[in-house]
């Protein structure tokens, strides 16, 4: 998630409350939740995003979640979503 996708990062980040957000980087997950380490100019934060189907259990379901997580990202900030 990190390495290919750093520009989704930050879009995610943008769209779940970090407009000014500068980096990005996905920390962990769980079942229920993903987690980001932002950078703004404020500092660094956490940002918590629930999984739009939590709660998952398989790790293949991940990748899945992520791209629901983005094309919500891409609805929030009114943007149309690539193809994944």
């Amino acid at each position: 998630m990190n390495d290919d996708h750093l520009a989704d990062n930050v879009l995610i980040a943008r769209a779940f409350g970090y407009p000014e957000v500068t980096a990005s980087v996905m920390t962990g997950f769980d079942g229920d939740v993903a987690r980001w380490s932002v950078t703004d100019p404020a500092g660094e934060h956490e940002l918590v995003v629930p999984w739009p189907d939590a709660p998952i259990s398989e790790r293949p379901q991940v990748r899945g979640s992520v791209v629901l997580v983005y094309r919500e990202a891409c609805a929030r900030l009114g943007l149309t979503p690539r193809e994944h």
